[in-house]
């Protein structure tokens, strides 16, 4: 497999799709030496396989609004890979989505799933539609519209779907009750569903606590501990939410939040009760980050910026793709931040991952590091399967082992002949494995 010619070639057969192009490039470049390993995968021609997703739906989201306009957007599901299992991956609702970003994470969620252990393939959904200013009504309205289609093509043996950006438990919820309404079934079709009708603990809290518990992994192996240490996280939904929780229960000091306009930055720390008034504003009001300053005017709001040229021993990127780029990256590493975990999907460029490695400081990308959301909506499907919900400690202590587990495969295949390990690599390789040889035992199909 020559990886600079498979990359051409998609370029060619699916132009205009930049995210998908970048996520194949990364993968293909790390797992190139271990894939030239095993000429049977050559001979399947198995690399192009994995790169096109199995099927792609596209339709027309039609509903009306609250004053009886009728809007217009576009829905899609991308079922990348299921070799492992059942089609399984987010829904995300947001004005930004398009074909392309939603081909490049499902491919990612392929191999983030197959690090994970548990039995699951990679996809992906989604709409332009954003309920950013919208009523609960026309929310409602448009999830409705949207499960009409994409019922007939999911199934909790066929495509598990889970939350996203812009689909928190509300839209769950309004996406289930349709699906269950259409189909005339109660199934565990949906995770991320409430805690009444079939939910998990730590559901919400997974991939901020496991992106936590994957960065303590990797501060472990430098004898770094990482109570006393000050955080730039980015974002303000679930993820970063729930990843500066953990932190400041692990004795961390959080100096940063963020959203779409702009970030906060709170030199005293945003501890746990100015923690819960986010939670209120983004959660129940559907604020913005710069109302915080309102409340806290000690703390400053720079509009129209991300938060990292702010200093700091630690930066946990946990809002959306391509949030750092080569610019940022050299200002983290100049202000002496030692590791960079990712719970978000890819927010950090080519550029910028070169810049994290060539300084040879802990980076951590998100296939292995905020792989904890969907390895609890696994276990949500396991515990829907069983009609039995487990304790809270009991799927958090399922959750901390997983991504210890990922650690140590990314560990395995990850350390350079230096001692440095490549976590980009590592977990390339280890994920890309289970799939290709599940891949090669079940035929050319």
């Amino acid at each position: 497999m020559n990886a600079k010619n498979v990359l051409e070639d998609l370029k060619r057969r699916f132009p205009n799709e930049p995210e998908y192009h970048q996520a194949v490039e990364e993968v293909l470049s790390t797992i190139e030496e271990e894939y030239n390993k095993h000429p049977e995968f050559d001979k399947a021609n198995l690399i192009e396989r994995l790169c096109i997703p199995d099927r792609v739906y596209t339709f027309r989201v039609s509903w009306m609004d609250d004053k009886g306009n009728i809007q217009t957007n576009m829905g899609y599901r991308v079922q990348h890979n299921n070799a492992i299992g059942p089609y399984k991956g987010g829904v995300r609702f947001h004005k930004s989505v398009n074909l392309g970003i939603l081909k490049f994470l499902a491919f990612e969620q392929t191999f983030k799933n197959s690090l994970t252990t548990l039995p699951m393939g990679g996809a992906k959904g989604g709409s332009d539609f954003s309920p950013r200013g919208k009523s609960n009504a026309e929310v409602m309205r448009f999830c409705q519209a949207f499960m009409l289609e994409l019922t007939r093509n999911i199934g909790p043996d066929v495509d598990v779907p889970a939350g996203d950006i812009g689909v928190g438990g509300r839209e769950v919820g309004y996406m289930f009750g349709m699906y269950k309404k259409l189909t005339h079934e109660f199934s565990g079709v949906f995770t991320g569903k409430g805690r009444e009708f079939g939910g998990s603990l730590i559901r919400p809290e997974a991939t901020g606590y496991g992106n936590v518990y994957f960065l303590m992994e990797m501060l472990k192996t430098k004898g770094i501990d990482l109570n006393g240490k000050t955080v730039l996280i980015s974002g303000a939904g679930n993820v970063a939410q729930y990843t500066a929780e953990k932190v400041l229960q692990l004795g961390g000091k959080v100096l940063t939040m963020s959203d779409s306009d702009g970030y906060i930055y709170d030199a005293d720390g945003i501890n746990r009760e100015k923690l819960d008034y986010i939670m209120e504003l983004k959660n129940i009001y559907r604020g913005r980050i710069k109302e915080y300053v309102d409340k806290y005017p000690s703390a400053k709001y720079v509009a129209g910026a991300k938060p990292w040229t702010e200093k700091a021993d630690i930066a946990l990127p946990s809002a959306t793709q391509n949030e750092i780029n080569e610019e940022a990256a050299k200002a983290l590493v100049a202000n002496g931040v030692i590791a960079v975990s990712e719970g978000a999907n890819m927010p950090s460029t080519p550029g910028a991952i070169r810049v994290f490695q060539e300084a040879k400081i802990l980076y951590a990308p998100g296939k292995a590091a905020n792989a904890g959301g969907v390895s609890v909506s696994g276990l949500e499907m396991s515990q829907n399967s069983e009609r039995l919900s487990w304790t809270s400690e009991e799927v958090d202590q399922r959750l901390h082992g997983i991504m210890e587990n990922i650690h140590e495969n990314c560990v395995k295949y990850g350390t350079e002949p230096d001692g440095y390990v490549n976590y980009v690599k590592g977990a390339n390789v280890a994920g890309f494995m289970k799939v290709a040889k599940a891949m090669m035992a079940q035929g050319i199909v």
